[in-house]
């Protein structure tokens, strides 16, 4: 029996109506076999007793007997498969988070697919059917679905294989004619594919945010660096210019102790003067004393006498009332001292910090070139861009809007909206300039007023001078010597414009809490020539970095 059911095909063994191998089948007049549960479940819920497969009709049920015969092969068969499924090279038992096949009565294996019309999960071996049988061929089968009642309608209790894209839910073939009749309604697939696309597009938006992010992530990383390297280089030059106050201290420390020492020297030495005096002149008083008492001893009279008065005038001696040994003050020593001390560390500090300042900012050099289209006429530019003077001759240029048409101003090509930007300009031989800044909307026809207030912040010189910043009111610099080299600083987002006296690295002047919302420019103005006394260019020069 087991050699003849091999000769058979699967689909010989399965029940049309239940789909799995034969339990207690039963043959019908018309020569069908069935489940005896399942044809009698059939007829029990039918009006009349009909074959499933051909539909012939029989006045009554009939009482059939079992086919021993196919019920033998049948369960034959179902060892057989229940073997092959045991013996198969790579079983797949389904996990606790997986599918399982709603088939298998023993080791529940991995389901494959999911049939939408059988509502029911199957494994790979209980799949075949499906795709074998010719009736079963036509059922939807999807990816396996733990919950397969989730994807029936609760109203109509059928599949949900429409979706509504008016109300944006997925409905069934009569929620088409109820509710949603008079909607836009379009199949799973093509309302899959739409919003696959929309996922796709998300997902391409959400993987630009990330790039972004992780772009953040790097500049923020970037700027931790850059913050690393300006902490070392800050510590190691306040290493530096506290070791050269102390320093400074130590030797200030030093001189003070040779000028009290030499105070100390000084007074030891009006004392041992003294001292000597006082000395001799009780050697003698002890001599005179030692003759006045051999005289008072004598029994001559005639001797005392004639002796007596030689030797009863004192010696010559010195007044010594009012001689004293000054006892030496040394509070104005020490505080005029510790003043000087005072000053000499606060230039010092101030020489060493403006030092290492400046080294600092020169990192953040740019390079800058003149903007032809915004000279004034009269001014002569170099051709690459680094000289401007004065001229006598006004050029026949257009008068475009970025163009001054008063005064010798001039622009730089390169514009800064963020960050942290250093030049370097040559203003020596001249009797008159103007360096700094100045936001993209300036005033530049007519009459200009060089003030913060209206978008310039910047330092100059006016009759070869007087230096000062063009702030309000003005104020005057401490340049002791005629500047030679104007170094400028911008942090754009601190509100901060300093100036350098780069020769010195002495700091001379900084605009702070300024609020910048636009576009800012080097600002350049080389004064009129005055009949050659100031015909000297400012020349923007490169940054020597220094260590």
């Amino acid at each position: 029996m087991a050699s003849a059911s091999c000769l058979l095909s699967e689909e010989q063994f399965l029940c049309s109506i239940c789909l799995d191998v034969f339990t207690d089948p039963i043959s019908t007049p018309c020569g069908h076999n069935y489940c005896n549960t399942c044809i009698t479940h059939y007829w029990d819920t039918s009006d009349v007793c009909q074959c499933p497969l051909c539909n012939k009709t029989f006045c009554n049920g009939p009482d059939f007997s079992v086919n021993k015969v196919l019920s033998e092969m049948a369960d034959q068969f179902r060892k057989s498969m229940q073997q092959r499924q045991t013996s198969s090279t790579n079983p797949e038992p389904a996990e606790p988070d997986e599918v399982s096949c709603d088939v298998c009565t023993e080791t529940k294996l991995k389901a494959l697919k999911s049939c939408l019309v059988c509502l029911t999960s199957y494994c790979d071996t209980h799949l075949k059917p499906h795709h074998r049988v010719l009736g079963l061929k036509r059922h939807k089968l999807i990816d396996p679905v733990k919950n397969l009642e989730d994807i029936l309608c609760k109203k109509h209790d059928r599949p949900l294989e429409l979706f509504c894209k008016t109300d944006l839910m997925c409905v069934c073939q009569f929620c088409t004619e109820s509710d949603h009749k008079l909607h836009q309604i379009v199949s799973l697939e093509e309302a899959y594919e739409g919003k696959k696309a929309e996922l796709g597009k998300t997902e391409a938006e959400v993987q630009q945010m990330i790039q972004e992010r992780q772009q953040k992530i790097q500049e923020v990383q970037h700027s931790v660096e850059l913050s690393k390297k300006d902490a070392d280089r800050v510590i190691a030059d306040s290493v530096q210019v506290f070791a050269a106050l102390i320093s400074c201290i130590e030797r200030s420390q030093t001189e003070l102790n040779g000028v009290i020492e030499e105070k100390q020297k000084t007074t030891e030495k009006q004392a041992e003067g003294f001292i000597k005096d006082l000395q001799q002149e009780i050697t003698e008083l002890e001599k005179r004393s030692s003759e006045l008492k051999q005289l008072s001893h004598t029994e001559d009279h005639l001797h005392l006498l004639q002796n007596l008065s030689s030797i009863n005038t004192p010696p010559p001696t010195k007044d010594w009332t009012k001689v004293n040994v000054p006892q030496s003050s040394y509070v104005g020593t020490v505080r005029t001292a510790m003043s000087q001390l005072e000053k000499t560390l606060s230039q010092e500090m101030e020489k060493k910090l403006c030092d290492a300042e400046l080294r600092r900012i020169q990192t953040y050099a740019v390079d800058v070139t003149l903007d032809p289209d915004t000279a004034e006429p009269y001014l002569i530019l170099s051709e690459d861009g680094k000289q401007v003077c004065c001229g006598k001759v006004k050029k026949n240029l257009p008068d475009n809007p970025e163009r001054f048409t008063t005064y010798c101003d001039v622009l730089g090509k390169q514009s800064f909206s963020s960050g942290r930007f250093f030049f370097e300009v040559q203003v020596g031989g001249k009797t008159a300039w103007d360096v700094g800044v100045a936001r993209e909307s300036i005033k530049r026809k007519g009459n200009v007023k060089v003030s913060p207030s209206d978008g310039y912040w910047s330092i100059g010189l006016r009759d070869g001078n007087e230096y000062c910043a063009r702030s309000d009111p003005k104020g005057l610099l401490p340049v002791r010597e005629e500047l030679q080299k104007v170094g400028v600083f911008v942090d754009y987002e601190e509100g901060l414009v300093s100036f350098y006296d780069v020769e010195t690295r002495v700091h001379l002047y900084s605009f702070t809490d300024c609020s910048f919302t636009e576009k800012l420019y080097p600002y350049f103005c080389p004064g009129d020539d005055d009949d050659g006394e100031n015909s000297t260019p400012l020349i923007i020069s490169p940054v020597n970095h220094t260590d």
